[in-house]
């Protein structure tokens, strides 16, 4: 089947994102697999590229465009070439949205020009360590100086993604206390810079897969925060975090759709190519009919997050919505990378092989972003349950 989601231009920049993967990316991979992140000059590199800017509007430095799909394009190809671009994909998916929103047209002038370049990356730190998911539970502080000045930050946060290369952090932080009515109720954001007195970057935490993205532990000790740097109204921050979380979860599923038809690539290619009992693996009943249920089940998974991204650039994806594309396609993504590994044999075991590394990356899909627990919760309550 055709898609439509892609016009000329989704196609153009394919292909010179295509290219720059193949030159600048490939070659190198191996060597950022072993160091566990790019070397930070590549953000550099992304941003001549344009790829950070394409969302920026224009009178701060970037393309001005209010589309997922250049997100979702970059998303196919990087899984098709069994690469990572780190922790960049925070940068724009869930920083950007915050940033365009929430701050003032001062703060936008001050961080969106050095946000398009890659001259400033973002990341954004809400979970902490013993409350996951609970993010009304967070306990790091901001209180606000005798002077109003400043707010002084205290607390940790963990697994926070491009936490080693930020230059700065949106940072979750509880400005008043909850209430027995409403535990969410008094949460704030800041942009806090990296390089503030007191500010200190944890361990880089040891994953089972995303082996190339920088996940780090993060604290705060009497971190002096300009009051310039609140983002959005005070006490509103978690009605913050909900709003961004359909664009999110839609890119989980995007990646998981991904990573799934890469995997039936990285498949076919082995299968072709691997003879047993003198005839190829391809040959075997069994193999083609692995292949042809995987390839249906990623053909479902296309049109569900085609028609998610249309609805989303259309300003209709409702969070229940949402979460039904992530839920479908991480748990296709799951059932098809595996039976794909197990076509590899012994090989597929082998961090050499992308089909491994894919194996390992792909497990995290039904726990980030919500679990597909939460999913499910989410589609039930919408459903009237």
């Amino acid at each position: 089947m055709r898609r439509t989601i892609y016009n000329e231009d989704h196609e153009a920049f394919r292909d010179t994102v295509r290219a720059f993967i193949e030159a600048e990316v490939v070659p190198v991979y191996d060597e950022w697999y072993a160091a566990g992140q790019p070397p930070r000059e590549f953000y550099d590199k992304l941003g001549e590229l344009g790829v950070f800017g394409i969302e920026v509007p224009e009178e701060y430095g970037g393309a001005g465009l209010s589309t997922f799909k250049f997100e979702a394009v970059m998303a196919e190809e990087t899984a098709r070439a069994g690469v990572s671009f780190g922790g960049s994909g925070v940068h724009v998916l869930l920083c950007l949205p915050y940033l365009k929103a929430y701050g003032t047209e001062d703060q936008k002038k001050r961080w969106l020009p050095d946000f398009a370049t890659g001259r400033t990356m973002y990341a954004i730190a809400m979970t902490e360590p013993g409350t996951g998911s609970d993010l009304a539970g967070m306990q790091t502080t901001a209180k606000l100086s005798e002077d109003g000045t400043h707010y002084v930050l205290n607390g940790a946060k963990t697994f926070i993604t491009g936490g080693v290369h930020a230059d700065r952090v949106i940072v979750c932080a509880r400005t008043a206390s909850s209430t027995p009515e409403d535990r969410r109720h008094g949460i704030s954001l800041f942009v806090v810079d990296t390089k503030s007195e007191g500010y200190a970057v944890g361990r880089k935490l040891d994953k089972l897969g995303l082996k190339v993205s920088d996940t780090a532990e993060l604290s705060f000790s009497d971190v002096k925060v300009p009051v310039e740097d609140l983002l959005g109204e005070e006490n509103k921050g978690f009605s913050y975090l909900g709003q961004n979380l359909p664009q999110e979860r839609l890119g989980i599923a995007v990646g998981a759709y991904a990573q799934s038809k890469a995997a039936i690539r990285f498949a076919q290619n082995y299968v072709e190519e691997r003879t047993v009992f003198g005839k190829t693996v391809a040959s075997f009943q069994n193999t083609k009919f692995e292949l042809a249920a995987c390839k249906a089940e990623v053909d479902a998974a296309e049109a569900v997050v085609d028609r998610a991204i249309e609805a989303l650039d259309a300003g209709e994806l409702t969070a229940a919505e949402a979460a039904s594309a992530k839920l479908f396609c991480t748990e296709v993504a799951h059932r098809v990378i595996d039976r794909c590994l197990q076509l590899h044999g012994g090989y597929g075991f082998m961090n050499e092989y992308p089909i491994a590394r894919l194996y390992a990356d792909n497990r995290v899909n039904r726990i980030y972003g919500g679990t597909s627990e939460v999913m499910k919760m989410i589609i039930a309550k919408d459903m009237g349950l």
